[in-house]
């Protein structure tokens, strides 16, 4: 059986912690029974893409779209959608302590797969997928 749930947020820090919420809560509603830490998994992939999604988007967007899908076999597929037609970097931190860089990197080694569809004027998706 699949699952989805899309919803928009204000293109606003406060909304990362909101889109971790609301993931959490509706895998929770939907009794998600892969392990927990895919679930710590698809939480922290949703942290990280909505974050790049509020700091690197077009300053005029005003939202931002998270949508989660549970697929037959109990992983998540992860959606973050914004209207830059930008292609998210991996970048390396510019210092050891440096807080900034490293999102995509933690999306790269913890996602089973993940990429961005580009939505023409509608700006680009961002996707991964965490297996149960």
């Amino acid at each position: 059986m699949l699952r989805r749930s899309a919803f928009r947020l204000p293109r606003h820090p406060a909304s990362v912690g909101l889109a971790r919420h609301r993931v959490r809560d509706h895998l929770a509603v939907w009794g998600h029974t892969g392990p927990a830490d895919a679930l710590d998994i698809a939480i922290l992939l949703v942290s990280e893409l909505a974050t790049n999604a509020v700091r690197h988007g077009p300053v005029r967007e005003r939202e931002f779209e998270v949508a989660v899908t549970v697929l037959a076999d109990g992983s998540c597929f992860i959606e973050v959608s914004d209207a830059s037609s930008a292609d998210p970097e991996v970048r390396p931190p510019r210092t050891v302590d440096d807080e900034n860089g490293r999102g995509l990197h933690l999306v790269d080694a913890l996602a089973e797969a993940w990429g961005v569809w580009h939505r023409g004027r509608y700006g680009k998706t961002v996707w991964a997928l965490v297996r149960a």
